[in-house]
């Protein structure tokens, strides 16, 4: 291609393919001068060269270095070239991996804060966490809406260059205050090229698990990839495709009672990863079509060492087509992309030779009764709590970018847009009641729940003789909102229309000092369900704390970003520079936040939801849980019938009948004055080339957060300042009554139960009479006696009721209301 440099000597090339150029320069009545320029994505690249006087015949080469020193921009980055891909070992071929190659970025498992990201990577800069990195390929977003990380899988053999960058990051950047990666993938050349691999590796290279078990593992990964001319010169095809099989034995090693009963299962790990290319050169004009398939499919716990896989299936696809232009002094890119998402979940263990001693019952022994959270369970087996479920996202997106040389500056401009749909669902605990024991504790054995022995052999060891001491039942809806979505009656989430645009100049305020400044703006809708109008069963819980709770909840529409940078070269010789950059940055909202929010709004629904049966007045409490199962399973059938049969008329969620928003009741509320989150991002340093091919940088990074999310209770559940007395000497006189001690709740009384073996733990938990009535809500928080419920919902077969005289001894600001 070739330009004119404006009165001042500048110039910009336009978009450009990553790779090494030579740059020309020729002036009437001076040497022509050459320089070899690397470019790389999301890099600015610089061409600086003096001419000599002379004859435009001759040529004077002009060294470069193979690592350049970027004196043109503020942001802290990295670039991965594809030399680099290919030559380091990354096990597992993950794309992702390759971030942890730049300092301050960390890789972590997807699975480990979403059962749909099993076989995903996420990315986290500076120690924050990785849901929310932006992940880019081609200038198109792939980045997951629901849950954070990516939608898809890249086969490393496809990737051109990989750029990371941490702070001060590129006004073109896509809404994101964490860190983004731009992937750019291989097109075809003139020349036919293409590559194969096979790599295999099994349990031999591994450490032995406790007990010295040789734990058998596999995995093969091969592929390959072709790319080469269709008409030289002008069309071009790149090919690329890779398959992983991994199958492995999965150890089961329960712990405290339960050592003794060691198990395993079945995990294999399949993904498939296509990627094909068409490139077109058209006069000014490059244009490209590329499609993505990605495949993976697991057998796997959410927590380790637990007797509860499920298998998880992902999907997706992208269509991406690019053109890049120029005219003038204008240079142009635009981007139409369109990608799906699916995942599934379902069951893994029923059908299957999975050790499960309580079939149709989610058992876990343990301080997790939902088994979801690592080292709190020493048992865990039935079906999965998160199975099943299914989520989907559609992404339809149109992106310009451009930019206008004018002198010594480099106007740059551009909008995008995003229509974006999620859906699917989750019937938690649908398919099995959660039931759940606590564990013993050192040195004590299993007090059995009948006379003589336990009614199950193995005694401690046997998790069905442990008494059934809390039961959730869940009432087999999954569904989270009430709008149609993927061919689902219910389910969806959104649209979500984002609309994004940026304006920034690059000053070339001298030859070798550079100052970057732009402003930048989104405005995201469907993250707020502002479309389900005011609440005014909310203004209830108005206190002298909180107003205004039942009004509309606040769309953000003033998210405007600015930024500035400098990069100086004090010695101007393009070897050094010292940078600097400040911004405000705004930072995605999953769609996770709002998933339940629908649920506790809308008085009419069929929406995902939960019933504690024990403690309370169900006749298994405390039975043998090898006993009460069949109960168990009878009573969720029941609940689940109970559901249905009332249908839609009724939401046993909504705010203004359970006086009460917490996990239980599967709800979420955002405030009405809800705020996009942001940061402001602040970095200085230093890169100097120290010679040639090497590069050191030493930057001071820091992200303030000016906006955050914080889940508040406006009721105060717990809170000490909102002691309730007459439900503190209830639950005391009956706790030492039941002892045997007279006096209610008397100094003289109190000693007598310590005396007899009361701890604050006997005084805390919740009572009840022979036949299942609630007597009180306990010496404790409504948080854990009530579970965040108020006490008037906590009822006995009679019909009769905790009021707030006996409900919990700390209910809140209103003993009349739950969390909120």
């Amino acid at each position: 291609m070739t330009t004119t440099t404006t009165s001042s000597g500048t110039f910009a090339s336009g978009a450009l393919t990553p790779g090494e150029y030579t740059v020309r320069v020729e002036g009437q009545g001076f040497k022509t001068a050459q320089l070899s320029v690397v470019v790389e994505v999301n890099t600015t690249a610089t061409a600086n060269m003096k001419l000599a006087l002379g004859e435009s015949s001759q040529v004077v080469e002009v060294q470069a270095s193979e690592l350049a020193v970027n004196t043109e921009q503020a942001t802290v980055q990295g670039v991965l070239t594809a030399q680099q891909i290919e030559n380091l070992p990354i096990n597992g071929r993950n794309f992702l991996d390759l971030a942890q190659l730049e300092p301050g970025v960390q890789i972590q498992d997807g699975g480990t804060f979403d059962p749909t990201k099993n076989g995903f990577s996420s990315v986290s800069f500076g120690g924050r966490f990785g849901r929310t990195a932006r992940i880019e390929v081609d200038g198109v977003d792939i980045s997951d809406e629901n849950v954070g990380t990516t939608t898809q899988n890249l086969p490393i053999g496809a990737i051109q260059e990989s750029s990371l960058q941490q702070s001060s990051l590129d006004l073109s950047t896509e809404l994101t205050s964490s860190g983004s990666v731009n992937v750019t993938t291989k097109s075809g050349t003139n020349g036919l090229h293409g590559e194969g691999f096979y790599y295999f590796r099994d349990q031999s290279l591994n450490a032995n698990l406790p007990g010295a078990s040789h734990n058998p593992f596999q995995r093969n990964q091969f592929g390959g990839n072709l790319g080469g001319p269709v008409i030289k010169d002008k069309l071009f095809f790149f090919l690329d495709a890779e398959r992983t099989k991994q199958d492995l034995i999965d150890p089961v090693l329960p712990g405290g009672a339960f050592a003794g009963v060691p198990g395993k299962f079945t995990s294999p790990f399949r993904e498939t990863e296509i990627i094909g290319r068409m490139d077109w050169q058209a006069n000014r004009y490059k244009v490209f079509y590329r499609f993505t398939y990605n495949q993976n499919k697991s057998v796997l716990p959410f927590i380790p060492n637990s007797f509860q896989p499920f298998a998880n299936v992902d999907h997706a696809r992208d269509h991406v087509v690019g053109v890049d232009f120029n005219f003038g002094s204008f240079t142009n890119s635009v981007r139409f992309g369109y990608t799906k998402f699916e995942n599934g979940i379902k069951d893994a263990v029923a059908g299957s030779s999975i050790f499960n001693p309580a079939p149709g019952i989610e058992l876990a022994i343990g301080g997790d009764q939902f088994c979801l959270t690592a080292g709190l369970d020493p048992f865990c087996s039935g079906t999965n709590f998160l199975a099943p479920q299914a989520t989907m996202q559609s992404d339809h997106q149109i992106k310009y970018d451009g930019s206008k040389l004018y002198k010594n500056h480099i106007f740059r401009f551009g909008v995008g847009y995003n229509h974006i749909y999620g859906g699917g669902f989750a019937t938690f605990l649908g398919l099995a009641p959660a039931v759940n024991a606590p564990a013993l504790t050192s040195g004590t054995t299993l007090a059995c729940v009948t006379a003589g022995n336990c009614p199950f052999l193995g005694g401690d060891a046997n998790p069905l003789n442990y008494p059934v001491t809390n039961v959730t039942l869940g009432n087999g809806v999954g569904f989270f909102s009430v709008k149609h979505a993927f061919g689902l009656p219910a389910g969806g989430v959104g649209p979500d229309n984002r609309l994004s645009w940026y304006i920034g100049d690059s000053w070339k305020v001298k030859p070798n000092f550079a100052v970057t400044a732009g402003l930048r703006y989104v405005r995201d809708t469907g993250r707020t369900d502002s479309d389900l109008g005011p609440l005014p069963a909310l203004n209830q819980f108005n206190n002298q704390f909180y107003s205004g709770l039942g009004n509309r909840v606040n769309q953000p529409n003033l998210n405007f970003a600015p930024q500035l940078g400098i990069a100086w070269d004090p010695n101007k010789n393009g070897k050094t520079v010292i940078r600097a950059g400040i911004g405000l940055f705004y930072e995605n909202s999953i769609w996770n936040n709002i998933l339940f929010d629908p649920g506790a709004r809308l008085q009419q629904g069929l929406f995902l939801g939960f019933q504690p049966a024990c403690p309370g007045s169900f006749s298994f409490c405390g039975e043998a849980i090898g006993v009460a199962a069949p109960a168990i399973i009878a009573a969720q059938k029941a609940f689940q019938a109970a559901t249905l049969a009332a249908g839609p008329a009724k939401n046993g969620s909504y705010i203004g009948t359970a006086l009460a928003d917490t996990a239980v009741t599967s709800t979420s509320l955002l405030a009405p004055n809800y705020v996009s989150p942001r940061s402001v991002q602040m970095n200085f340093g230093i890169q100097r080339e120290i010679r040639r091919g090497m590069v050191f940088s030493a930057d001071f990074l820091r992200n303030v957060s000016t906006h955050n999310f914080l889940i508040t209770d406006t009721n105060h559940v717990g809170d000490a300042r909102f002691f309730n007395l007459p439900a503190a000497q209830n639950a005391v006189a009956l706790t030492t009554a039941g002892l045997g001690c007279a006096g209610g709740f008397s100094a003289a009384a109190i000693n007598c139960a310590i005396g007899k073996g009361a701890t604050i733990s006997s005084f805390a938990s919740n009572k009840f009479d022979a036949s299942g009535n609630p007597l009180s809500g306990g010496l404790d928080s409504g948080y854990s006696s009530l579970v965040g419920f108020p006490a008037s919902l906590t009822c006995g077969p009679s019909g009769t009721c905790l009021t707030p005289a006996t409900g919990a001894a700390f209910p809140g600001i209103n003993p009349n209301v739950g969390a909120s």
